[in-house]
């Protein structure tokens, strides 16, 4: 449970992950979990092709090109907590 003098923080806290997000990776394993690792695949290379679009026409997304990345970045992020969850021993 989140302690209440530390509410104010997690949005902070979540808009600097957002904001400083890094550049989604493949960090699922194929062999353990090949379907996760094939979307995490196509979200690296879904990235690419964004930021490949941004250098071409630049500011005349409005930010679009941008939000998509970070959702990617997201995406990224709960693939690889999915996969950790899967490979968890099951009780």
């Amino acid at each position: 449970m989140i302690s209440k003098a530390l509410l104010p923080a997690v949005p902070v806290t979540l808009l600097a992950s957002v904001a400083l997000g890094s550049p989604p990776v493949e960090n699922v394993s194929a062999e353990k979990n090949p379907d996760l690792a094939a979307a995490q695949h196509f979200v690296v290379q879904g990235y690419d092709k964004i930021d490949a679009a941004q250098k071409v026409h630049g500011p005349e997304m409005a930010g679009h090109a941008e939000k998509a990345k970070a959702l990617l970045e997201q995406a990224n992020r709960e693939l690889k907590l999915a996969a950790d969850m899967a490979d968890r021993p099951h009780k």
